[in-house]
């Protein structure tokens, strides 16, 4: 139930949404970015997303398993929010301790569903994907809090995978400019 008689997209846009230059790996430079950390560091927006998030949650889905670093957070509260068991994804093996790349609840043969912060061009989620399926994960599906249509929900079709999101970057750009 949310604290707050502001909408969810207004809340976040008011904490999440930073407009100041913001590097991507590929080089491109943004003018404004959604900074998950600022979501994660706020308990009540965290459980309020998580909240409005688990209706995403498609049927039969065994396991959530969050992208490091921003879906590790976001999965931990979706968990908690849905009752399904939480896995934590490494972008690569652990190089010492457990050496692995997926931690928490088991995958193997079952139906995991992927979650991250904010879906661009796709490719995080596609290697995750991928990754999974090879260890004998089944994996048709991923949600996001934010997605900006950079032909993330095209790439991840074409791969087998549904994209759901929460909010699309219009949802916040009245409230914060632009968001990323």
């Amino acid at each position: 139930m949310t604290t707050s008689r502001t909408s969810l997209p207004a809340r976040l846009a008011a904490t999440a949404c930073v407009v100041d230059a913001f590097a991507l790996e590929d080089g491109q430079v943004l003018d404004s970015y959604f900074d998950e950390y600022r979501l994660a560091a706020d308990p009540q927006l965290l459980h309020d997303v998580a909240d409005a998030m688990s209706a995403l949650v498609p049927e039969g889905a065994q396991v959530l398993a969050g992208v490091e670093l921003g879906g590790v957070p976001l999965v931990v509260a979706l968990s908690a929010a849905t009752g399904l068991p939480a896995a934590f994804l490494r972008r690569t093996p652990k190089r010492y301790g457990s050496k692995q790349q997926v931690e928490g609840a088991a995958v193997v043969g079952r139906r995991v569903v992927l979650v991250d912060d904010v879906v661009r061009s796709g490719g995080q989620l596609l290697a995750m994907a991928r990754m999974l399926r090879v260890t004998g994960a089944h994996v048709a599906d991923a949600l996001c809090v934010l997605e900006r249509p950079l032909g993330g929900r095209l790439l991840l079709n074409e791969h087998g995978v549904t994209l759901g999101s929460l909010l699309g970057e219009s949802d916040l750009t009245t409230s914060a400019g632009a968001a990323s």
